[in-house]
């Protein structure tokens, strides 16, 4: 496994990294004993970066990582955590809590469900509009000081939040969707964190599945989210799958699947990118690793940009009622 350094300040973490969120569902039904033994698989095929945030089915995911990583040499991996997202009791999304007394409550959480003495990269989920970045970031820094942190983390926040937060602290990486139906974060984002020395951790490499080349319409069983989707929905499903059957011809050509085949893209992108996938299952992420060894000629780019040219996807990449709260579009 290859190690990227995320970042001028961040850590060196393994060139693929293990997104959890899917083992909490919200993409439906998981098995906690396959959720457990996919996070040890990917420990030892080297993967080292585990993502997760406190908010996913209200504290499972951490509590699963706790489990699945029981035992381990903390020093072994990396885990990467989202606050902030205030839940309800039905599931329901309150919006984002950025402010500093909030952060310091919510990292007592995390640590204690995680099982854990310190977060090595901490981030709120999305820009709190009440809060100004500063103060957030200003708490963020005091648990880096004291110990609890070890580096400060952004999640889908625009390119002027980005600077601010960064002249607070200095930032390892954002964390925001990158693939290839969404690169709206090729504008003005990521010549600010290359300007910066700030990675990106990319999530959503195969578009929740949909670019994977196991998709099928009509699929999304009772309980999964991507039933909300607009790129699921009925209306657009079809034309993104169309895209997928492109992107599907290039990947035989080359000898790999088409989901390999877009991580690997994403990974092509730049030295200072991390794709995150969101494996649940041993056999998926098998699947996923051998991307990390994929290596893109310019002609195979060139194939990829004529498969799924850049805006081709139909559809927000988020229900409506979430797309104010992101950084970027689509």
């Amino acid at each position: 496994m290859q190690t990227r350094t995320l970042g001028n300040t961040g850590p060196a973490v393994s060139g693929l990294g293990l997104g959890a969120m899917g083992m909490s569902g919200v993409y439906g039904a998981t098995d906690r004993a396959e959720s457990i033994a996919t996070v040890h698989a990917a420990l030892e095929a080297g993967v080292t970066l585990i993502d997760t945030g406190d908010f996913y089915a209200m504290g499972h995911n951490e509590l699963l990582l706790a489990e699945a990583l029981r035992g381990r040499d903390r020093d072994s991996y990396t885990l990467s955590v989202k606050f902030g997202m205030l839940r309800g009791p039905g599931h329901e999304f309150g919006g984002p809590d950025g402010r500093p007394e909030a952060v310091k409550n919510f990292l007592a959480y995390s640590l204690t469900r995680l099982g854990t003495d310190h977060i090595d990269i901490y981030r709120p989920a999305r820009l709190d509009p009440a809060v100004p970045i500063e103060e957030t970031v200003g708490a963020i820094k005091e648990m880096i000081d004291a110990g609890h942190v070890r580096h400060l983390g952004l999640s889908e926040v625009d390119a002027a939040t980005i600077r601010r937060a960064n002249a607070v602290h200095p930032v390892a990486d954002l964390q925001i969707e990158y693939s290839l139906l969404s690169r709206a974060v090729e504008g003005d984002i990521l010549p600010t964190l290359r300007e910066l020395g700030i990675g990106l951790t990319a999530y959503g490499v195969l578009g929740r599945g949909l670019i994977s080349g196991h998709w099928t319409a009509g699929q999304a069983a009772p309980g999964d989210s991507r039933g909300f989707n607009p790129r699921f929905s009925r209306e657009n499903v079809e034309h993104n799958l169309s895209l997928v059957e492109a992107l599907r011809r290039v990947a035989e050509a080359k000898g790999c699947t088409v989901a390999q085949l877009a991580i690997a893209w994403v990974a092509a992108q730049g030295e200072d990118i991390v794709p995150l996938v969101g494996a649940r299952t041993r056999e998926r992420l098998a699947e996923a690793l051998p991307a990390t060894r994929l290596t893109l000629t310019a002609d195979d780019l060139t194939d990829i940009e004529k498969a799924v040219p850049p805006g081709a996807a139909r559809g927000d990449r988020y229900p409506a009622a979430f797309m104010s709260g992101l950084g970027v579009g689509n």
